[in-house]
């Protein structure tokens, strides 16, 4: 008797790919899992998200945060987008764990006005303090993804499923 289970994961498709495009279109929070720089353990917060015009994670993000302080100290990083329904079992609804490396975007740098002018679209509130000097954006590059798309559908994804 075999004691190897079956892998749950099954082969991307394209609605798995559109499903998850669409949980990171959608998204305007996110939660944000970094390591902690003064401990070494991992750190959850939530955070404002959007994407970039190229269709990449993004937030705006405070250096006074400490998820800040340990995404400059340490890149790696995850994002997790997707909310439960209204109803039902939480853990029934869709979503996406991203696995990024983070790199800065600061005022007065090439691509800063455009990218400020995106976020703004999706983020209007952000227009009280998207000009202070302590923030800036914290863009993504994403090197693997895992969608679970609901009870069953558990997916592995790359950059370029996701469009990236």
């Amino acid at each position: 008797m075999s004691t190897d289970a079956p892998s749950p994961i099954r082969p991307t498709d394209d609605e798995a790919r559109a499903l998850a495009r669409s949980l990171m279109d959608q998204a305007r929070f996110a939660a944000l899992g970094v390591v902690d720089p003064d401990s070494g353990a991992p750190m959850v917060t939530r955070v404002a998200f959007g994407t970039t015009p190229q269709g990449g994670p993004v937030t705006l993000i405070s250096d006074l945060s400490h998820h800040t302080r340990a995404l400059r100290a340490h890149a790696a990083a995850s994002l997790l987008v997707g909310e439960p329904g209204s109803r039902g079992d939480p853990l029934t609804h869709p979503r996406l764990t991203l696995q990024v490396q983070a790199r800065f975007l600061r005022h007065a740098e090439p691509g800063y006005d455009t990218m400020a002018a995106h976020w703004l679209r999706d983020h209007p509130k952000s227009k009280l303090y998207i000009g202070f000097a302590d923030f800036s954006f914290a863009l993504f590059d994403v090197k693997t993804a895992y969608l679970n798309g609901g009870f069953g559908r558990a997916f592995i994804m790359t950059p370029a499923d996701l469009g990236l």
